[in-house]
């Protein structure tokens, strides 16, 4: 059975989401000891949290592109992911979602999230046909992701490294077996509806 286009798929439990991260070492490898984002960490500009582990590998070539050396995995609240979502806003223009260009220029303007559903890859990192949620959080979110949201944070970059060399042996099923076991997330219609045609 194939995937939902546009589907939300992470690790979750009942009261958290996790959600993949990564940052040059001098900001990663604080956040993972302390369980928080250190001085350095900058507010106030945008930040995208992806719950989609293979796209996070995607995004920074298992750990190895300049300034994205360490992957982290955040664990935040589902009330805050949920928040997040419903104060949230496509990051493009979608003819039959938005009423014209102007109305959804002023919604994502005044957004402090916003939604990109970018294909989801596989263990060679090649595109797969459904989507994967990609989360950009500023101002109002980005503060409450740093200051209220955020359960534990844990450095998984020694999981990314240990799935890409079994990637590169051709392990294929040894790789799969340490993915981290995503689900569809339970969201809602109504949580969604803004988010996909």
């Amino acid at each position: 059975m194939s995937e939902p286009q546009h589907q939300i798929r992470a690790l979750h439990t009942d009261s958290t989401v996790t959600v993949y991260q990564a940052y040059r070492p001098e900001i990663g490898l604080p956040a993972a000891q302390h369980g928080r984002f250190p001085a350095a960490w900058q507010r106030d500009r945008m930040t995208w949290i992806k719950p989609s582990f293979l796209w996070m590998m995607y995004r920074c070539g298992w750990a190895e592109k300049e300034g994205q050396e360490t992957v982290l995995a955040v664990e935040i609240t589902r009330e805050g992911f949920e928040w997040a979502l419903e104060n949230s806003c496509l990051s493009h223009y979608e003819r039959g979602l938005h009423p014209d260009q102007a109305t959804w220029r002023r919604r994502l303007k005044r957004a402090p999230a916003r939604v990109q559903w970018d294909p989801e890859r596989d263990l060679h990192l090649q595109p797969l046909p459904h989507r994967s949620l990609q989360l950009g959080l500023t101002g109002e979110a980005a503060h409450r992701y740093a200051e209220e949201w955020i359960v534990s944070i844990s450095d998984a970059t020694p999981l990314a490294h240990t799935i890409h060399a079994h990637v590169r042996e051709g392990a294929l099923d040894a790789a799969r077996r340490l993915l981290p076991a995503e689900r569809p997330y339970p969201a809602g219609d109504d949580l969604l509806a803004h988010l996909r045609t």
